[in-house]
């Protein structure tokens, strides 16, 4: 097995463990980030289907607010430097908020209204085309929630094809690179368990085989010997006696000999 495919271990059974323990929470790494990366896909597909939808609708709305300023000029003439003498704070505001979704904080933005149309304002064209510039700011307020919609869902969009792709980048790693190393590590750090196994039975079995032969030659050696020198004689000790306490301290154990 070549080194490339498997990671650089002793064969141990500390090492087998602690392999079993990686692939472990490698499978389970590579669960969790599937799920999530099926998670922000059905978003993705989600947030991709509404801005479809938005840019349908912003070409219809940006054509009425052109249309509606027109229709003012037309009516008021040239208003531009009354509204912009008239202007002293913002009546629209952006404020942005974060989703979290599967652990992605996503921006989004919402509309504020800092309050009412200032008197000022609303005296603008007061002689002639008021009603026109009046149509003329709610259509171009529909336009502005138009496009803060449009930018969040854009934005929303860009931050999870980038997390999409990084996720995905991850689960075909863990998946074609890091569970096959590990994988093959095992199966490696097993294969050597079961040669080294194998050999020690061998070396065993080589052990008790010369201590049989061993055994035997020595057996041959004496039966030689005794052979050689005429007829054996045998040797019977007797267990020695259990002393009484009327019989000597000094007594030996009897030896016969036959």
């Amino acid at each position: 097995m070549s080194g490339k495919n498997r990671i650089n271990i002793f064969p141990t059974r500390m090492a087998l463990t602690l392999m079993k323990l990686k692939l472990k929470g490698a499978v389970t790494g590579h669960s969790l980030l599937k799920k999530k990366s099926d998670a922000l896909t059905i978003r993705f597909r989600k947030i991709l289907a509404n801005i479809v939808e938005n840019k349908q609708l912003m070409g219809a709305t940006m054509r009425e607010a052109s249309f509606s300023l027109a229709s003012a000029k037309y009516a008021a003439g040239d208003f531009s430097h009354s509204v912009i003498e008239n202007v002293t704070n913002a009546n629209v505001s952006v404020k942005m908020t974060t989703d979290n979704v599967a652990g992605v904080h996503l921006p989004t933005f919402e509309k504020i209204s800092e309050g009412t149309v200032s008197s000022s304002q609303e005296l603008t064209g007061l002689s002639k085309g008021g009603q026109q510039i009046n149509k003329s700011r709610e259509a171009h307020l529909k336009a502005v929630e138009a496009l803060i919609a449009l930018a969040s869902l854009q934005t929303a969009f860009v931050t999870l094809d980038e997390v999409i792709k990084i996720t995905n980048r991850r689960v075909n790693a863990i998946e074609y690179v890091v569970k096959p190393r590990l994988e093959n590590t095992i199966n490696y750090i097993v294969t050597e368990l079961d040669e080294t196994e194998r050999e020690e039975f061998y070396r065993l079995k080589k052990v008790q085989g010369k201590k049989k032969r061993d055994l035997k030659a020595k057996e041959a050696e004496k039966q030689s010997q005794i052979t050689a020198n005429g007829t054996p004689q045998i040797i019977q000790q007797v267990p020695p006696k259990v002393k009484s306490l009327i019989e000597d301290s000094t007594e030996e154990a009897e030896t016969l000999y036959e």
